[in-house]
């Protein structure tokens, strides 16, 4: 992948002419090395020319001018998620959201959840952007959410510990693990899954923000980050990102064992405690139905809002 690049700081002029410029971000991502400084270098200068050209011009104007056509209303694009994964794992990462969809089915939280973080495969090819309406499936009558972060991988591996994991990451995103209860209930009683009950259908987005912009939020090695799902306006869930039992450079040591990760890879981390309508009982908040709105918002991360529909 190349790119040639020229700009002239005196001149303030900025010509980007690409011979194979990548058109996704799945593409960024394989090689994030070179693109991510690039993207920063790009922003850096486009800033600087949009201040040198209108300095008394509001910020919308100053982009306008130097932008022009490139610049769209946000009502007349159709934003999809952030990236196409290869592949989605969603972990099982939050030891409250584990106990309290355990204790609904008369079950404790096994031993052996505690010695490594679990996942299943997800599947990478319904994944939803902020705004795309989520189609009910015919099959289900207990539609629910899930309240979940997600990182994308940057860089690839094998056998990797969490230290080096934390250097393959990306970014991370808001996702929305839809689920069909009873089906999956059905399904988990045969002993393998959850499979048809999460085939549906997962937003992801708004945007990918990188691990730099977090910072401010880090302790230790979590991040504080306030969790909230809403119902047509209505507060269902809270939670914080910093409760996790693993981290997510555990769930990404734990999925390279004897398998080679790779750049694009979606990471899941399942869902935070009290985070979907299974935890908090039907009978407090109904399942959901078609025109229901839901939006989860992260700090840092911004807020993805999606509509049910028939």
């Amino acid at each position: 992948m190349e790119l040639s690049l020229y700009w002239g700081r005196e001149e303030g002029i900025v010509d980007i002419s690409p011979t194979i410029f990548p058109k996704t971000m799945y593409q960024v991502l394989q090689r994030w090395d070179l693109w991510l400084p690039m993207i920063r270098t790009i922003d850096t200068l486009m800033r600087e020319r949009m201040a040198n050209w209108g300095a008394q011009a509001e910020p919308g104007e100053q982009a306008h001018q130097f932008l022009g056509p490139l610049l769209h209303s946000a009502d007349t694009v159709h934003l999809g998620p952030p990236v196409q994964p290869s592949t989605f794992r969603d972990f099982y990462a939050f030891e409250e959201h584990v106990r309290n969809a355990r204790a609904r089915r008369g079950l404790d939280v096994v031993p052996e959840w505690y010695e490594f973080p679990v996942f299943y495969f997800s599947n990478p090819n319904t994944l939803l952007g902020p705004g795309e309406p989520v189609r009910r499936p015919p099959y289900t009558t207990m539609l629910d959410y899930e309240l979940e972060t997600a990182c994308v991988l940057g860089k690839g591996g094998i056998d990797v510990s969490p230290e080096e994991a934390e250097s393959m990451i990306a970014g991370y995103m808001i996702l929305n693990d839809w689920s069909a209860r009873d089906v999956q209930r059905a399904e988990m009683k045969v002993g393998l899954g959850p499979a048809k009950g999460k085939d549906f259908a997962t937003s992801l987005g708004p945007w990918l923000v990188t691990p730099d912009e977090l910072e401010p939020y880090r302790i230790g090695d979590r991040y504080d980050l306030e969790m909230t799902a809403t119902v047509n306006g209505e507060v269902y869930s809270k939670g914080n990102l910093k409760d996790i039992y693993f981290t997510f450079p555990q769930m990404i040591s734990r999925a390279s064992q004897g398998v080679r990760l790779e750049p694009g890879e979606l990471i899941g981390s399942g869902t935070v405690g009290s985070g979907c309508i299974l935890e908090l009982g039907p009978e407090t908040h109904p399942w959901l139905q078609v025109g229901d709105t839901v939006m989860l918002t992260i700090t840092g991360l911004g807020s993805l809002s999606n509509t049910v529909v028939e």
